[in-house]
């Protein structure tokens, strides 16, 4: 039996779950779970109020990805039927953003296929972020795969916020979802990213045949590293890729999941990202409790919760919307 308000106090101190606690979290039965959601909100709570982050994706360049990796639509394994196309202009870009800032986003993510950008790349990145943050009140994040510490000081200096780069999965099983870079290849990008005094935004993926080894391990690799902004997918299967068979997973361990990674990172963002919608299904609203944040409009390759259907959950579940003016750029993990 999992004394909860001993786990909250611990989780609010800074002291880690042990690992066996958070075992006994993915052990629950299903009749369990609405304490644990309410010990997760009670953590949630401490830092994020009932406030709920909106954030929008770009696929800035879709597929003509050299990578292997297995559960992408974008990828060189990948036989998917998806849009193909180079880099996005500026202009694109900046309508890209107008959408985001009037869906009510309170951060715009410009995600670029590839393995990483080339210098050129960089720069039109931050010619663009410049120019929207002059024009919109939203923080700007960038996804552009393998970074140096240099390209990410000029991502910074152009008024950057965040990088995405995700672990995805464990150290152990990284070699299973992808053959063309390593799991070592994504912390390095990763400490090149806190070097350059930018934000984390770094998750991982559930549902591709890992084990629950595998997830503790990454909720636990998040805590370490200090991610400030932790978004976890759950994976949408895909007919085309290396992984279209897969359905592993249900609403209920979805929801057992972000409130564990919740529990270990207490004052890092959790965002509900790619595949809410296919596996948390009718549970979708409950994922507010342990994440503060969620993506609308869709994800790079397939559809998501339409952006007024999301306040409207938010509404409903009776927290607020976070307001696109208060922007955030500093660490509070």
């Amino acid at each position: 039996m999992l004394d909860w308000e001993d786990i909250v106090k611990r989780s609010l101190s800074g002291e880690a779950v042990s690992r066996q606690e958070v075992r006994a979290i993915l052990d629950l039965s299903d009749e369990e779970v609405p304490q644990l959601l309410a010990a997760a909100f009670e953590v949630r709570k401490a830092t994020f109020g009932k406030r709920v982050k909106i954030c929008v994706l770009q696929n800035a360049r879709s597929g003509l990805c050299e990578e292997d990796c297995h559960y992408c639509s974008q990828s060189s394994v990948s036989s998917a039927k998806i849009d193909k196309y180079p880099l996005m202009s500026k202009e694109q870009l900046l309508e890209g953003a107008q959408r985001a800032a009037s869906s009510g986003a309170k951060r715009y993510c410009m995600v670029a296929s590839g393995r990483g950008p080339a210098d050129d790349e960089v720069e039109h990145f931050c010619e663009v972020t410049r120019e929207i943050r002059n024009r919109f009140p939203m923080e700007i994040c960038v996804c552009l795969g393998l970074l140096t510490e240099e390209q990410a000081l000029r991502l910074k200096d152009a008024g950057v916020g965040w990088v995405n780069h995700n672990l995805n999965t464990s150290e152990r099983f990284y070699p299973e979802i992808c053959g063309t870079h390593t799991y070592e290849d994504r912390v390095r990008t990763i400490k090149n990213v806190q070097k350059a005094g930018l934000l984390t935004c770094s998750g991982g993926i559930i549902g591709m045949g890992e084990t629950d080894d595998d997830i503790i391990d990454m909720a636990f690799a998040c805590r370490l590293i200090g991610m400030d902004s932790i978004p976890i997918n759950f994976l949408h299967p895909i007919k085309g890729t290396p992984m279209e068979t897969l359905k592993l997973l249900t609403p209920m361990k979805c929801l057992k999941v972000l409130c564990l990674v919740r529990f270990l990172n207490p004052k890092s963002e959790i965002r509900a990202a790619g595949g809410r919608e296919v596996n948390l299904r009718s549970l979708q609203p409950l994922a507010l409790y342990p994440a503060n944040s969620i993506f609308v409009e869709g994800y790079l390759t397939t559809p998501g919760q339409q952006a007024e259907q999301a306040r409207q959950m938010i509404e409903d579940m009776g927290f607020e919307l976070e307001m696109p003016s208060d922007i955030r750029y500093e660490s509070v993990v």
